[in-house]
């Protein structure tokens, strides 16, 4: 895959995620407040981390690195948090874990 169409893909792909977290932010707002306690220092995070895909999102939108080899890796790891911190907060709504590719 060239460089190219490595950052289309991730782009596309931290967008969506990006939609999926303020989904989920959103919906703690109609947790009850014992509930809202619960997760508030995970949507804390989620609300970083979705500061980070904006200027990750933007980042890719503006230009494309030739090398992506360290990039690469700290987005993947990005992803794997955001499934990580995904999963906490529906496990407290007491809703099913979606993952990647879910909701």
């Amino acid at each position: 895959m060239d460089a190219k169409s490595y950052c289309d893909s991730v782009r596309i792909e931290l967008t969506q995620w990006k939609a999926k977290l303020y989904d989920v932010i959103r919906k703690t707002e109609s947790l009850a407040a014992d509930h809202q306690k619960k997760v508030g220092p995970t949507v804390d995070e989620l609300n970083v981390i979705v500061d980070d895909l904006n200027e990750r999102i933007e980042l890719l939108a503006q230009e494309c690195p030739v090398e992506w080899s360290g990039q690469k890796d700290e987005i993947e790891g990005k992803i794997s948090q955001i499934n990580d911190k995904w999963k906490d907060v529906w496990g407290v709504m007491g809703e099913p874990e979606y993952g990647v590719g879910g909701a």
